[in-house]
């Protein structure tokens, strides 16, 4: 079964501005990222280039969750792995390498942000001793980081393709 003309000349069109914005296609506009100043005792860190991730998944170039990862260096492929087959596949069945069940999400976050640090404030205090707090995982207060419409649907935990988008005539 062929696939439709539009899904080729979408990504080859989103192939051609990635590539432009990789290589900052117009030098005459400003970066806003590079001129930004940056303050004297911060170490300078290089934005993470999730511009892969972002061709299909666009929403997240300006999701706040995103974009503060990213300025720090952190990239979707330090949460998610390199996904390649993801990436690659243009049938959109093949999930990313890893996902997080709402039930993992703060061990995952826990892994950089550590729990003594954030134990220090009094708003984590409860969140991380379990005490009854009616946020239950990181993303509950700090950016929900999620889809809003998915074409499939993975188990998060093994991979396996639960819902699959409905195939047009």
């Amino acid at each position: 079964m062929s696939r439709p003309f539009w899904r080729g000349y979408l990504v080859l069109i989103a192939s051609v501005v990635v590539a432009g914005w990789l290589q900052g296609a117009d030098a005459n506009k400003a970066n806003p990222v590079a001129d930004t100043p940056t303050p004297k005792a911060a170490t300078a860190v290089k934005k993470a280039d999730n511009s892969r991730c972002q061709v299909c998944h666009i929403n997240y170039e300006e999701e706040e969750f995103a974009v503060l990862h990213a300025k720090q260096g952190i990239g979707c492929t330090q949460c998610h792995g390199e996904s390649k087959a993801h990436s690659n596949d243009e049938d959109n069945i093949t999930a990313p390498d890893i996902m997080y069940p709402r039930a993992k999400i703060t061990a995952a976050c826990l892994k950089c942000h550590a729990s003594e640090k954030l134990g220090k404030t009094e708003v984590h205090k409860p969140f991380l001793s379990g005490s009854g707090v009616s946020k239950e995982y990181c993303t509950d207060c700090h950016g929900e980081h999620r889809l809003k419409s998915r074409r499939n649907q993975w188990d998060k935990a093994t991979g396996k393709l639960l819902k699959p988008e409905k195939k047009q005539s």
